[in-house]
């Protein structure tokens, strides 16, 4: 008795939905698949990503195997917050490159009864959890880890390792500057790149 007087039945929540990986997982495909099922049945959605992000197209998010979807690029998460309004169910692809508040602001948004999908790197190019994704996996009702083929051995990668002698943290990139690894491909790509690395200082300049 105690519980039917204290539980608001009317009240209606969403819930957070999290796709993360390593690149080339499958991330944004699966992130397109499911908006376009809501598309499908005529529900209301709005698809986000970082301005920063014009690999494919300006506008569009854009797969690896070249599957699209209309989106609205934003400079920061907190033009979301005003722009999700109205929305059943709202999508952001490349969540790694939000600031922190992506966090509160995909939380405040499943509180106000929408479903919020979210697609991004687990892992930055060194291996560590990348910006706002893991508390944004934390606070999710639903994860989903996809996972991308190792180049080099064949098994499940789950590392990005960056080819490219840049240490930037955010560095847009495809298969010339990125490739999928397993766990031991990447630590030994890694030692491979150090020593390389360390010959090269060495090197006497001519």
């Amino acid at each position: 008795m105690f519980l039917e007087n204290t539980v608001n039945h009317k009240e209606q929540f969403g819930w957070i939905e999290v796709i993360c990986g390593s690149m080339f997982s499958g991330k944004t495909e699966e992130l397109i698949r499911r908006l376009k099922r809501a598309q499908f049945a005529k529900q209301k959605v709005e698809i986000f990503k970082p301005a920063i992000d014009t690999r494919y197209h300006d506008e569009m998010v854009v797969s690896h195997d070249a599957n699209e979807i209309r989106s609205t690029p934003v400079p920061a998460a907190a033009n979301i917050r005003i722009l999700a309004q109205g929305c059943d169910v709202v999508g952001i692809d490349e969540a790694q490159f939000f600031d922190d508040e992506i966090i509160t602001i995909c939380n405040d948004l499943a509180n106000s009864g929408i479903r919020v999908i979210v697609a991004g790197l687990d892992m930055d190019f060194k291996g560590n959890p990348f910006g706002p994704m893991p508390a944004l996996m934390a606070t999710a009702e639903y994860v989903t880890k996809v996972h991308a083929v190792c180049t080099r051995t064949g098994n499940l990668a789950n590392y990005s390792f960056r080819k490219a002698n840049n240490d930037k943290l955010v560095m847009l990139g495809e298969t010339e500057e990125y490739e999928p690894l397993s766990r031991a491909a990447y630590y030994h790509a890694l030692r491979e790149q150090a020593e390389h690395k360390t010959e090269a200082q060495q090197k006497p300049k001519s």
